[in-house]
């Protein structure tokens, strides 16, 4: 039989790390402070933007489809925002964050004029104390994780339209794995209705752009092969070390002349060596040491 306490939980963002660089992957997913036993992160205004917005409108699911915008969503995102405030948010100060508030205010304020599929029912998966997730491969011990940002109830096709909520500027680039990971986590968790429909809801811009669901079968062979070098890297790690087994591929960096390693490893590269490139800001969810990278 499997067992979840050794398995190797895989989600959207932890495969997206090790893509970009596999050492990103071991720093962020992987790697503990000896000082306090915490796994270490960086938080960043785009990130803590994201954060406020998205639990005001996926906090929405718990209420009835009928009585749902009854709520005042910017008093909500101001309760959110409080919880991301400051340094503790990646923000340099005020103006930033002002800036930032803003941003999220006028989103929330169009989707208060049009809240289009958030007045209709939805469903969640089930999920206890962790994320959703299921065996993506009993064979080879890996979990999947994740949460899907909204899953609305389609009555003329008894069906599931899953919305992905994007506060970023940027399109989500094609071959990207978070439709395919939804997909396969509504299919393993609700079986009694199939995805019909996946869209991306850009709030900035007030977009929503539909997009074509990938054949089941493919998705999870596309997200399985990401999984399995994921897996074989921690194995290896295990038996050779993990300089070996989580490589960056603009080389390694070197603490001495500050040279190597990429923007996504070179933070956390920071934070080993103790560099004031990075500030520590506090403790935040699921006890990780939360770091803010300086600009200058």
């Amino acid at each position: 039989m499997p067992d979840k306490y050794t398995a190797v939980w895989v989600s959207h963002s932890s495969m997206g790390d090790f893509i970009k660089c596999p050492r990103s992957y071991y720093l962020h997913n992987m790697y503990k402070d000896p000082r306090t036993g915490h796994k270490v992160s960086i938080v960043s205004p785009h990130m803590s933007l994201g954060i406020a917005v998205h639990e005001v409108l996926e906090g929405l699911a718990d209420f009835p489809a009928d009585t749902r915008m009854d709520r005042d969503l910017l008093a909500l995102y101001e309760a959110e925002w409080k919880k991301v405030s400051g340094k503790k948010g990646g923000f340099s100060g005020d103006e930033e964050e002002a800036e930032f508030k803003i941003r999220g205010k006028v989103m929330l304020e169009k989707v208060t004029c049009d809240p289009r599929f958030l007045v209709n029912k939805c469903i969640k998966l089930p999920q206890d104390k962790m994320p959703c997730n299921f065996y993506l491969s009993e064979e080879h011990n890996i979990i999947l994780n994740g949460l899907v940002d909204w899953i609305e109830y389609l009555p003329q096709t008894d069906s599931l339209h899953i919305i992905d909520f994007k506060t970023g500027k940027n399109e989500e680039k094609d071959g990207s794995l978070q439709l395919p990971i939804y997909l396969l986590l509504c299919d393993a968790l609700h079986k009694k209705r199939k995805v019909t429909k996946a869209s991306y809801w850009y709030l900035e811009s007030d977009k929503l752009i539909e997009k074509k669901l990938p054949d089941i079968d493919i998705a999870r062979q596309e997200v399985l092969d990401v999984a399995l070098k994921v897996k074989d890297a921690r194995d290896t790690a295990k038996r050779d070390g993990v300089e070996k087994a989580f490589v960056c591929p603009h080389g390694a960096y070197d603490i001495t002349t500050k040279t190597g390693g990429c923007s996504s490893c070179r933070p956390y590269e920071f934070i080993l060596a103790g560099d004031s490139a990075v500030e520590f800001v506090g403790v935040g969810g699921f006890s990780q040491d939360m770091y803010v990278l300086k600009r200058v």
